[in-house]
């Protein structure tokens, strides 16, 4: 007598009630009996059993009751290990059964893990990594302020007065940056440099790798010139050599002592070559309380805080103030830990994109979670007979999350691998855009995050399949035959796709105000012509340069060889390159009378240049007249002013023929008005030393004239590319000697693209961000409705024999998809609103948008929308080509 389905399934949960019943065991199918089960259907299946009466006829001859209790008690007494490893196996025989949906969940989160290991990598390096000192919570960064600058330096008999006076510090020192054209040993090289107080490295903790520091004694004007080497200079200029202590080095004509060698990789704000006096370096700049040139570094003496040492500083300065009124009137005192003068402005961005980062992760997260949805869905009649045969609920959510964290830990090793790729790109793309660069690696701290993220990734987004699958009506499932494995509600899969919808506008909406950003400061005029300039440096030959007449002459024949090089426009040179950021402010004073305090006065940047300047960078001259080469040391005073001053110390009259005093210079006439040159970036209006003051090189004091001259760039205006002009200009540099040299070769397209990278590193990375955001959303809005549309073959071929146009078929699906789109617009709506209003509490990153910009929000909705139809258009495509009777025939 044959058996039908209905009592089939009648025997086998009678037999299975009855063990439960008599034996409470709680234990589930093992791998031999799962694989009887497979082998017995597929027997089934060859006699030519339809599927679901092949399955229900193997589970009656394989579910006898001795057979099922023998083996479930022996599972019952297997250690916790031995069941995990059982798991873990059942796992990869799940994938391998369905490759298609293991590769494509560990593909995109190891896309979305990556994306977050690589910025948690620039994070951890940057910010979160302590600064390679002993106990460098306590170095401190010691600077001055007044009204309106928050960080100023510190000039040099200050720094002393504080030293000497502060108990709250270990040790201080002082240090000051200085460019040096080492000529011998070798062949001469442009090397970065520091000049430092004694005590530098003992103050930061460090130990050198050979010799000692700077003494006290020669840091002094009288002091032996010494110099402390890096350990690339060590190796490269003296091959290593142990014998290099003592050794000479040439820098500037002159002859220093290696008395010390730095450890590799030894940085402190950026990286330097060598280290010499402080004191010895430039006598002017490090006698005068109103000339703040130098960076103050102070250990704190342990049990003190910042706010004791702010008090105590603080304290010294108002008595300062009262002997030195004129120089030190309004000056006050600024403590930060030196970490975050290293670290700057980064800190933020970088957590920003930290955080805009983990919206891709959470895309990412959500598409897997409908992965693991739909294929749990698929494996509901699987539940069934797992439960019929004894396993519990909690061994059926057990055995799930093995699954998705085994499949988060693989996308975790191979997030990895996209991470490093990742870093390498950021940095080769966007280079010195980040301090801290050299320190950014997969470390230890990364990978365990990059494994830790996994772990709770696995577990979070496999909770909700995991629960949902174990939740099985037995018998409902048994009954359904194979539809029974695709009856479960999409509700779940529809909330996580407005979500991701959601975070992917607020993504593409952030980016997009910085992309406008980007191309608004690329349309902002700077004040000059910025095509077509080329600027460099040359260390002139020592013995070129022995006077200041003799320093001003050989650059009047160094400009005159350079302007005869075929294709040369025009050249001449400048203390600063306007938008390098370069510092050079001081006070000023309309008239002849002093200002009663130096600090109370406005300040200036000034630009000492050649006569020629106006023309090499195409800065207009609005009146008057600029500088001629008869404006030299032995004529009348005369300086040239910008716009903004002209209108805030000159208002509704003429200023040519005014006079204004430069500090530390003299009086001087004014000759002629030019445009204003936005020198502190294309963003920033000038909030900082807004007027500038043009004046002659040639005009300047004599005692003056090595300070600056050491700071000179040409600037050549030629249609050249710098490959071509740049061999002529060498040539004609080391002709006329050959201790010479030619560094820091830069167009002015390249310093405007360098003072743009506050913004374009965001840019850069919220745009790849936002396009990954959009693929994986994308993807995920076609696996939903390509499931609804699997779920709804019966229906839509119920309607198109009952005459539902094709058409129909195809805005049907489209309405159920765009709809979820439409949903999820919306509320990225508000999400992009937060976001706007983060970018805007960085002034440097959104520049001529607004943060509510419609045209950002219309674009970055469109974008979404477009990619939201295509993901919905295949799924719609395909149910309109569905047959009826096929479908109708399908059970």
């Amino acid at each position: 007598m044959s058996l039908g389905p209905m009592d089939a399934i009648r025997i086998v949960f009678s037999r299975c009630t009855a063990i439960f019943r008599r034996r409470n065991l709680d234990a589930d199918l093992d791998e031999e009996l799962r694989a009887h089960i497979d082998l017995a259907i597929a027997e089934k299946r060859k006699m030519g059993v339809s599927d679901s009466a092949a399955r229900t006829k193997a589970l009656v001859e394989l579910g006898g009751v001795t057979q099922i209790k023998e083996e479930f008690r022996r599972q019952r007494g297997l250690p916790f290990p031995e069941t995990l490893l059982q798991d873990l196996h059942y796992a990869l025989r799940q994938f391998g059964r369905s490759p298609g949906f293991a590769v494509s969940a560990i593909l995109t989160l190891a896309l979305g893990i990556g994306a977050s290991t690589a910025i948690f990598s620039v994070v951890e390096g940057v910010v979160l990594a302590p600064l390679p000192y002993p106990q460098a919570d306590r170095l401190m960064m010691l600077q001055e302020s007044r009204t309106g600058v928050h960080q100023l330096g510190i000039s040099y008999p200050d720094y002393q007065d504080w030293k000497r006076n502060a108990g709250s510090f270990e040790q201080t020192a002082a240090v000051a940056w200085r460019d040096y054209v080492l000529s011998e040993p070798g062949t001469p090289e442009q090397v970065h440099g520091m000049e430092v107080s004694s005590g530098l490295f003992s103050t930061l903790g460090v130990k050198l790798k050979q010799g000692r520091e700077i003494s006290p004694a020669e840091d002094k004007l009288d002091g032996v010139p010494v110099a402390i080497i890096s350990d690339r200079l060590w190796r490269q200029r003296f091959l290593s050599s142990p014998q290099a202590l003592g050794r000479a080095v040439t820098m500037d004509g002159e002859v220093f002592t290696v008395v010390g060698v730095l450890p590799p990789g030894f940085r402190l704000w950026s990286e330097a070559d060598v280290y010499t006096s402080l004191v010895r370096g430039e006598p002017l700049l490090y006698s005068d309380r109103t000339i703040h040139a130098l960076a103050a570094i102070g250990r704190l003496r342990p049990g003190v805080s910042i706010g004791q040492a702010d008090a105590e500083l603080s304290s010294i300065q108002q008595n300062l103030d009262r002997l030195y009124s004129s120089a030190d009137r309004n000056l006050g005192v600024n403590i930060m830990p030196l970490k975050q003068s290293v670290v700057g402005d980064a800190a933020g961005t970088l957590f920003m994109l930290l955080g805009a980062v983990g919206i891709v992760l959470l895309i990412a997260c959500t598409n897997v979670a409908n992965l693991l949805l739909a294929h749990a869905a698929a494996r509901t009649r699987e539940f069934a007979i797992r439960s019929a045969l004894g396993a519990s609920r909690v061994r059926v959510v057990r055995q799930l999350l093995t699954e998705s964290v085994l499949l988060a830990f693989t996308g975790g090793v191979l997030a990895i691998v996209l991470a490093k790729a990742a870093i390498r790109l950021m940095l080769a793309y966007i280079p010195g855009s980040v301090p801290r660069a050299a320190n950014i690696a997969v470390n230890l701290p990364v990978l365990l995050f990059a494994f830790g993220i996994s772990l709770v990734v696995g577990v979070a987004f496999g909770l909700a399949p995991a629960f949902r699958g174990s939740r099985v009506d037995v018998q409902g499932s048994l009954k359904a035959g194979e539809r029974g494995s695709t009856q479960i509600r999409t509700r779940s899969q529809n909330a996580l796709v407005i979500v991701q919808m959601a975070l992917t506008l607020v993504l593409l909406v952030g980016s997009g105000l910085l992309l406008r950003t980007v191309r608004d400061l690329w349309n902002v005029n700077p004040g000059f012509n910025t095509s077509h300039v080329i600027t460099f440096q040359v260390g002139l030959s020592p013995s070129l340069t022995r006077t200041a007449s003799n320093t001003r002459t050989a650059y009047q024949q160094l400009l005159g060889r350079i302007r005869g090089i075929p294709g040369v426009q025009a050249a001449d040179f400048t203390n600063i390159v306007p938008l390098s950021e370069h510092d050079n402010g001081g006070p000023f004073w309309v008239g002849a009378q002093q200002s009663t305090s130096m600090q109370d006065a406005p300040h200036a940047l000034y630009f000492e240049t050649g006569p020629d300047y106006l023309r090499t960078m195409g800065i207009p001259l609005l009146r008057g007249r600029f500088f001629t080469a008869a404006d030299d040391s032995s004529s009348a005073p005369v300086v040239v002013i910008d716009s903004v001053l002209a209108q805030t110390y000159f208002p509704g009259k003429n200023p040519i023929g005014e006079n204004i005093t430069v500090a530390h210079w003299r009086t001087a006439r004014v000759i002629g008005v030019v445009g204003h040159v936005r020198h502190w970036g294309l963003g920033d209006p000038g909030t900082y030393n807004p007027s500038q003051i043009y004046i002659s090189f040639y005009q300047i004091s004599d005692e003056w004239v090595p300070a600056f001259a050491r700071q000179l760039s040409v600037a050549v205006r030629t249609p050249l590319d710098a490959g071509s002009i740049m061999p002529a200009v060498r040539n004609v540099v080391y002709g006329a000697a050959n201790d010479q040299a030619v560094f820091n070769v830069e167009t002015m397209q390249q310093i405007i693209s360098d003072s743009m990278a506050s913004q374009r590193l965001p840019m850069f990375l919220l745009a790849a961000f936002a396009v990954l955001a959009l693929l994986l959303a994308s993807v995920g809005i076609y696996g939903v409705i390509f499931y609804s549309v699997t779920l709804r073959v019966q229906e839509i071929g119920i309607r198109m024999a009952l005459g539902a146009d094709r058409r129909d078929v195809l805005r049907m699906v489209l309405v159920q998809g765009l709809s979820l789109s439409f949903v999820g617009l919306f509320i990225g709506a508000a999400g992009s609103l937060v976001l706007a209003r983060v970018l805007s509490s960085f002034a440097e990153l959104l520049y001529g948008v607004r943060t509510s910009d419609p045209l950002t929000f219309v674009a970055a909705s469109l974008v979404l929308m477009c990619a939201a139809f295509v993901a919905c258009y295949l799924p719609a495509c395909r149910a309109m080509r569905i047959d009826p009777m096929r479908a109708l025939r399908t059970e």
